[in-house]
C-alpha cells in the first residue's frame, strides 16, 4: 500500500504508519510550499491513501489516482478536498475535529487579555524607545524612604496611557458553544468571569449553572457582554451573523474577539465601529482576505485592535493530535473497523 503524505506531522506518532506500507513524505510535511495540481497528479497516480493539510485535492487529482481508497485532511474542516468527487468514487474523506481546540481556546484568551490590558501596545511603545531613559540615568531615593519602582505619574505616563480592563467580574459572551467555545468558557470561569452563551443547538439544561447562562438571542448576548468571543463554523445560518446591526448592540466598553472564521463577520461594519469608538476594541486572528492586505485599517489606522496572522492552531501539540488521529483512522480503515473521523 502506498501512502502519499504531505501533512505536517509528529515523527514519533507517525512511526506506526510505516507498518502499513510505503510512505512518500512530500510538500508541507517537509516544510515546502503547497504542491500544485500538476505536481499532485504526477506524484499520486499510484497512491492508495492521500494525507494532506493544505494541498488542494481536486477532482482532477482524485480521478487521476486510480488506486485511491482513502483521503485524509488534518484540519477541522476539509475545505481543500473535493468531497463530491471523492464521494462519487466511494472514497472516504477523513478530517480531524478538535485537533486544535485547546490551542485555539488558549489563543482566544490570550487575545482577550492582550486587548483588554493593551499588552501589545505597551510592548510596541517600549521597543520603540518610549517611556525609557538613558542607561546612565540614576534614580535617587529621598532620605527616610524606600526605593520606589513607579514609571512616573500624569496623563502621559504608561500607567495612564495603558490603563486597561480587568477581566474578573466581567461577562464573556460566547457565540458557539462547541469544542472550542466550551474550553474558552472553562478558562474564563477560572479567571472569575461570568459566561453568557448563545448557541441554538445547545439547550439551557446543558449549559446553565452558577455563573453560566444561556442567552435567548444573539442580540441579547451582544448587548449584555463585556467581551464577545466567536467560535462558529461557516454555514448558511452563521455567515454574516455578526452583522452591523449586531455590532451596534454592543456596549461602548465592550470588546470583540474572533479566532474562528471571518465569514461570520461584517468586517467593514466592525472597522467602522472601531474607527468611531463605538466599541472599546477588537482582537482578531482571521480576516475577510488572507493574507491580510498591507493597507488594511487594522494595520494602518486603528489603534484599538490586536491582530495575529491566523495562528490559533499553530501549536506543536496540534501536530501530535492530528497525527495520532489520522494514523489511528488508517489502522481502522485497513482493518475494516468503524471510522471515527469520517467527513463523508
Amino acid at each position: 500500500m502506498k501512502i502519499f503524505f504531505s501533512a505536517e506531522y509528529d515523527p514519533a506518532e507517525l512511526e506506526p504508519l510505516y507498518e502499513y506500507g510505503e510512505i512518500e513524505i512530500a510538500g508541507w510535511a517537509l516544510g515546502l510550499p503547497n504542491l500544485t495540481e500538476e505536481e499532485l497528479i504526477a506524484r499520486t497516480g499510484d497512491a492508495d491513501i492521500i494525507v494532506t493539510t493544505f494541498d488542494d485535492i481536486t477532482r482532477a487529482v482524485i480521478e487521476n489516482a486510480k488506486n485511491l481508497k482513502l483521503i485524509a485532511c488534518t484540519r477541522a474542516t476539509p475545505v481543500n478536498i473535493d468531497v463530491t468527487a471523492a464521494k462519487e468514487r466511494g472514497i472516504p474523506v477523513l478530517f480531524t475535529p478538535g485537533r486544535n481546540s485547546d490551542a485555539t481556546a488558549e489563543l482566544t484568551i490570550g487575545l482577550m487579555i492582550s486587548i483588554a490590558r493593551k499588552i501589545p501596545m505597551a510592548h510596541a511603545a517600549l521597543k520603540a524607545g518610549e517611556y525609557t531613559v538613558p542607561p546612565e540615568t540614576e534614580k535617587k531615593t529621598k532620605d527616610g524612604l524606600r526605593p520606589d519602582v513607579f514609571w512616573g505619574v500624569g496623563e502621559n505616563a504608561p500607567y495612564s496611557v495603558f490603563q486597561g480592563t480587568q477581566l474578573r467580574g466581567k461577562t464573556i459572551g460566547i457565540v458557539g458553544y462547541g469544542s472550542i467555545g466550551r474550553r474558552v468558557g472553562r478558562i474564563a470561569r477560572a479567571m472569575g468571569m461570568e459566561l453568557l452563551i448563545y448557541d441554538p443547538y445547545v439547550g439551557e439544561i446543558d449549559v446553565e449553572e452558577f455563573g453560566v447562562r444561556k442567552a435567548l438571542s444573539l442580540k441579547q448576548l451582544m448587548s449584555e457582554s463585556d467581551f464577545v468571543s466567536c467560535h462558529l463554523k461557516v454555514t448558511p445560518e452563521t455567515e454574516g451573523c455578526i452583522s452591523k446591526e449586531m455590532i451596534a448592540c454592543m456596549k461602548p466598553t465592550a470588546y470583540f474577539i474572533n479566532a474562528s472564521r471571518s465569514a461570520i463577520l461584517d468586517e467593514p461594519a466592525l472597522v467602522e465601529a472601531l474607527r468611531e469608538r463605538r466599541i472599546a476594541g477588537a482582537a482578531l486572528d482571521v480576516y475577510a482576505k488572507e493574507p491580510i492586505v498591507s493597507n488594511h485599517p487594522y494595520i494602518c489606522e486603528l489603534d484599538n485592535v490586536v491582530i495575529t496572522p491566523h495562528i490559533a492552531g499553530a501549536a506543536e501539540a496540534v501536530m501530535t493530535n492530528h497525527t495520532k488521529m489520522i494514523v489511528g483512522e488508517i489502522r481502522r480503515f485497513i482493518n475494516n473497523e468503524k471510522l471515527l473521523y469520517r467527513y463523508v
